[in-house]
């Protein structure tokens, strides 16, 4: 049986190197605040290094009841018996998906909606779009899509769409107005000396509207970059 997207549908992706305190005090702090999902996004770490502390960022994730998933191999992520794998664009997610079986979340990194209409459904749970808004964490990864350029994803993708890059409060009603299925927040939790209060000022925001694969619930949080 195939896994709906976490409640909230607010993805928190790791940079160790922006964050202000060590990864499992941050995911702690952000998954106590109402966070039910996150990516492990350690490129640079080995696949042995990222394995182990996908072992150890797991048992803080299951003490909340939260999905942890890994931005990389499909293999490491099963190794580590992670929720799933988030995919760069132009992956390989059929492969992954026979892999990790169908009750894996499997996503995948769109920059275009040329790269959003080729997802499919049968083997992808939802796109990362971005960056929605200029962000200091992702340079280099093309123009802002803002809401223009998320609506656009959103028509062309047959999965549910998250927005990444710069999100704040501010700009999660242009994000819904776009037709988003949710977000990703990096460096603004990351950075954050409160992860948990970086984390609760955001999906009540979320809550406005009805999320198509999910249920959404309250909590909040907060992105800049």
């Amino acid at each position: 049986m195939r896994a709906r997207l976490p409640d909230p549908p607010l993805l928190v992706v790791t940079d160790r190197r922006q964050a202000a305190r060590p990864l499992a005090d941050s995911l702690d702090a952000a998954f106590a605040a109402g966070a039910r999902w996150a990516s492990i996004r350690e490129k640079d770490l080995s696949k042995a290094e990222q394995a182990a502390l996908a072992k150890q960022l797991l048992h803080v994730a299951e003490r909340h009841g939260a999905r942890l998933l890994l931005h990389g191999d499909p293999e490491v992520a099963k190794a580590a018996a992670l929720a799933g794998v988030h995919l760069p664009a132009g992956s390989d997610p059929q492969t992954a998906r026979a892999r990790l079986g169908e009750a894996a979340l499997i996503g995948v990194s769109v920059h275009t909606p040329a790269e959003a209409a080729r997802l499919d459904p049968a083997a992808v749970d939802y796109a990362l779009a971005g960056p929605a808004f200029a962000t200091a964490s992702k340079p280099g990864y093309g123009p802002a899509l803002e809401g223009a350029g998320l609506a656009a994803m959103v028509r062309a993708a047959r999965v549910p769409v998250l927005a990444i890059g710069g999100i704040t409060v501010e700009s999660v009603p242009e994000i819904l107005a776009a037709g988003v299925a949710g977000v990703a927040v990096m460096g603004g939790v990351m950075r954050a000396t409160d992860p948990g209060d970086a984390v609760r000022r955001l999906p009540a925001a979320l809550a406005a509207r009805t999320i198509p694969g999910s249920v959404v619930g309250s909590g909040q949080l907060s992105e800049k970059a």
